[in-house]
C-alpha cells in the first residue's frame, strides 16, 4: 500500500453516488477545494460519528469553498439508506471494486479481532483547486475528524 502524499496530483475518478448518479472529481477541479474521506463501512458506530461530524460542519466547509466526498466499498442502495438516517447532507460516493481506494493508496491489510484481511484505511485528503493533494489527514479520531479538517481549512493561505 503506497499512500499518495502532499504535492502529487489525486487520481481522476468517476463514481456512483448514493442516488446511483455519476460523480467525476475533475468537475471540481479548479472550482472547489474537495476533501475526499475514505470510511471502511457505511452505518458502522465510527463511520457513523465520522460522517454526523461533517454532516454538522456542512455551512463552515461550504464557506471555505470545499466540498466532501465520502468513499467506501458500499453499493448504492446501501449509501441511501446511511444518508437517510443520519441526514447527511454531503455526498456518497460506492467504490465497490475499491480502484480508486487502490489509486490513493488506502486498501491494504487491516488486522481486526486477531483477523487479517483486505479493506479500507481511514484517511482523508484535501484536494486543491490546481487538483493536486494539499493536505493528508492521517491523525484523527472519528469524533474530531470534522475539527482536524477545519483547523487545516483555516490556517492555509
Amino acid at each position: 500500500m503506497k499512500t499518495i502524499t502532499v504535492g502529487e496530483t489525486a487520481p481522476l475518478f468517476t463514481l456512483l453516488d448514493e442516488n446511483s448518479d455519476k460523480v467525476a472529481l475533475a468537475d471540481y477541479i479548479g472550482k472547489k477545494q474537495v476533501l475526499v474521506y475514505f470510511y471502511p463501512k457505511a452505518m458502522t458506530p465510527g463511520c457513523t460519528v465520522q460522517a454526523q461530524g461533517l454532516r454538522d460542519s456542512k455551512s463552515e466547509l461550504e464557506q471555505l469553498n470545499t466540498v466532501v466526498f465520502g468513499i467506501s466499498p458500499d453499493e448504492p442502495k446501501k449509501l441511501v439508506k446511511f444518508c437517510l438516517r443520519d441526514a447527511l447532507n454531503f455526498t456518497l460516493l460506492s467504490d465497490v471494486d475499491h480502484s480508486v481506494a487502490d489509486a490513493f493508496g488506502v486498501w491494504g491489510l487491516k488486522k481486526f479481532m486477531g483477523k487479517e484481511y483486505d479493506g479500507i484505511h481511514r484517511l482523508s485528503f484535501l484536494i486543491g483547486l490546481d487538483g493536486k493533494i494539499s493536505h493528508v489527514f492521517n491523525k484523527f479520531k472519528t469524533k474530531n475528524h470534522h475539527e482536524v479538517v477545519l483547523d487545516v481549512l483555516n490556517t492555509k493561505d
